[in-house]
């Protein structure tokens, strides 16, 4: 297997999202409310990635992996195994909710599922921030009593950013994302997130979303220090390790390659900036421009060079 899976986008209407995902990565995203999420690479019942183009175009990832797990995945996947990573976009043109995901300890009990994720600072606005982690020596009885008086941010780690940086946010962690970031986010593939606290605000029918305090009370990992921000750097290296998957930033300046071998394992290719063309490319295989997202299969021996400078994010440890 040759061939770089590339997928249609899923675009998804929330209340914080915008426009970017179309003056930022020149896309045609679709007309009315804010579109504040794409799903790029997705294996779940309620959502599925489908192949775009190429000798697979029009499959969707589970059946591709149904019926080529070990081209696609490595001989010791089983096929009804779910694709272990979800890579979405986020344009947070309006602050998120503060949240939490639970962590395997707790999710069971709460019919949930743990979600661990790395953000990507593709672009931010001056004075953009994030939310990540509940300050040092927070207590429960504290944190409950400010969620219960709408005080909750003054108990969570607010951190400046700029475009290229880049936090690992690990299950059970309190996280918001401020307003004005685009956002690469690589996680779990799980959809479970508790609401603490929404800002008061209401969603796009006009009512207040829902609110999960005691799920979410049940989630946080206390004492557990608040995650270090990876700024932004022009030289490669992993800014992201963790269980559930490694991210390496690689940086190719015009003219240079990027390798990789069959039989090592499979990786998403995410373009952050610039473009890759593939060497050697099959017959109908389109360059990776800035903003795709791509399945290198566990087969696929592959080399891309950069006709440009770019920055490249490559995911990996997952299988």
């Amino acid at each position: 297997m040759r061939e770089v899976l590339q997928f249609q986008p899923l675009y998804q209407q929330r209340v914080w999202g915008g426009r970017r995902l179309e003056t930022a990565l020149g896309r045609e995203i679709p007309p009315g409310p804010p579109i504040g999420e794409s799903w790029e690479v997705v294996d779940r019942p309620e959502a599925q990635s489908v192949v775009r183009g190429g000798r697979f175009g029009g499959s969707t990832l589970r059946s591709l992996i149904e019926r080529h797990a070990a081209d696609v995945m490595g001989p010791e996947w089983k096929p009804e195994r779910a694709f272990p990573i979800l890579v979405k976009w986020l344009d947070c043109s309006e602050r998120l909710s503060l949240q939490v995901h639970p962590p395997a300890s707790a999710a069971p009990a709460l019919k949930g599922e743990p979600k661990t994720e790395n953000w990507y600072v593709a672009h931010s606005v001056p004075g953009a921030s994030l939310f990540v982690g509940l300050k040092p020596g927070v207590t429960r009885a504290a944190f409950t009593q400010a969620v219960a008086n709408a005080t909750a941010e003054d108990f969570v780690n607010k951190v400046s950013v700029a475009s290229g940086d880049s936090v690992l946010v690990h299950s059970g962690q309190v996280h918001a994302i401020d307003a004005g970031n685009l956002i690469l986010e690589i996680q779990q593939n799980s959809d479970t997130t508790y609401r603490l606290y929404d800002w008061g605000r209401v969603g796009l029918d006009g009512k207040p979303r829902a609110l999960h305090v005691e799920e979410s009370l049940q989630s946080i990992l206390w004492g557990e220090p608040p995650p270090a921000l990876v700024r932004a750097a022009p030289t490669s290296g992993t800014i992201a390790a963790c269980d559930e998957f490694e991210i390496r930033r690689v940086v190719l300046g015009r003219g240079e390659a990027l390798r990789f071998g069959a039989g090592e394992e499979p990786r998403i290719v995410s373009l952050v900036a610039g473009g890759l063309v593939q060497v050697d490319a099959p017959p109908g295989s389109k360059p990776l421009s800035s903003g795709d997202n791509a399945l290198l299969p566990w087969s696929a021996s592959l080399e891309f060079r950069a006709p440009e400078p770019a920055i490249v994010l490559v995911t990996e440890g997952f299988a």
